[in-house]
């Protein structure tokens, strides 16, 4: 079998990228570089490999149960997308302080979700858990949970959670550029428990879980629920539909909105995170109207879309819905609950 001539060219920058992410580890794994320590429990949630594997969703379910538990939860996000820099406060608990353009979809995302939480964006998580210990420090958080950190040690954590894309070859990744591989594999070992997520063949998810034995930990599967769209339609779901998506794995959701009952008659898709312009816009409202089309899209894409008030206009005129989706654990939920509770003392 011939390989691809681009992936030829491309192997020696993914040895380097994997050589230099070996030596990064080492110097943590040997005391060099020391993490800083939160005051709080700390729970990571991430992954191994760049690209969508059901994380938000993750870092979702995980919040609202830590809420639920009468706990204080704080989110630190990078907040990839944004237009700012440095740290921001993006929901004091109370008020949501900042749009999609400034905080970044997915992070305003959450924060919209779950209005109790604290949530903030910092390219460094140490930073803002700094920020939030001494603006928070009379009612500081029992538990921050750090979005897409398992690469980022200068922070420590009590429990590293880290989702692998079941849906990708696992067996025969690559390191970026070449692959989606942020790290080699077998750093795996460093996190506490492994989720396997976007599961479409149990076999090859039964193979992924028995590789990862070698690695002691627990290993537990994920499913994404489809709660329906958004906003909520009077009667059934708008049929046929015009789906578009600027996120890593958009046939996924095309496969999750038929499970809705939509016809998907026409599709488009950008790349991940892509801004929206009014031009893209009212392209595809023109598309749709001339096909008698309804158009759907993600609740990430939603929400970078409120985030500027003429898009917004547009679409609510247009009379665009979202789909919602949630993380759901069929096997092992009790298990990670039962973690969590440990973590803070509940």
């Amino acid at each position: 079998m011939h390989k691809h001539p681009l992936s030829i060219l491309l192997r020696p920058l993914g040895i380097l990228y994997g050589l230099i992410a070996d030596i990064r580890n080492a110097l943590f794994d040997r005391g060099l570089f020391t993490p800083w320590r939160a005051p709080c429990p700390v729970v990571s949630i991430g992954n191994i490999t760049a690209g969508g594997t059901g994380k938000t969703p993750m870092v979702d379910w995980t919040t609202k149960y830590f809420l639920s538990l009468g706990c204080r939860v704080a989110i630190i996000s990078r907040g990839y997308g944004r237009n700012t820099k440095g740290v921001r406060l993006v929901s004091d608990g109370r008020h949501l302080l900042m749009n999609a353009r400034e905080a970044g979809d997915e992070t305003t995302m959450l924060a919209a979700n779950n209005p109790e939480a604290i949530v903030v964006v910092a390219e460094k998580r140490r930073e803002g858990a700094r920020f939030i210990q001494k603006t928070f420090e009379n009612f500081p958080p029992h538990v921050i949970i750090l979005d897409d950190a398992f690469q980022h040690r200068q922070m420590a954590r009590d429990l590293d959670i880290v989702i692998i894309n079941a849906s990708e070859p696992f067996f025969k990744a690559r390191m970026l550029p070449e692959g989606r591989l942020r790290e080699p594999l077998r750093n795996l070992a460093r996190a506490d428990i492994i989720l396997l997520g976007k599961i479409t063949d149990p076999d090859e998810a039964d193979a992924i879980e028995q590789a990862l034995t070698a690695t002691n930990l627990p290993v537990l599967r994920t499913r994404v629920q489809t709660l329906g769209l958004q906003p909520a339609p009077d009667a059934a779901p708008p049929l046929p539909a015009l789906a578009f998506a600027g996120i890593a794995a958009p046939e996924e959701f095309l496969a999750s909105l038929r499970k809705t009952g939509a016809e998907v008659r026409a599709h488009r898709f950008f790349r991940d995170h892509q801004p929206f312009t009014s031009e893209m816009v009212r392209s595809l409202i023109r598309e749709a109207q001339e096909k008698g089309l309804c158009l759907v899209t993600t609740e990430k894409d939603w929400f970078r879309l409120l985030g500027d008030p003429q898009l917004k206009e547009l679409m609510e005129k247009a009379g665009c819905r979202y789909l919602k989706i949630e993380t759901r654990l069929p096997e092992g939920d009790e298990k990670l609950r039962m973690t969590f509770r440990d973590l803070v003392g509940r």
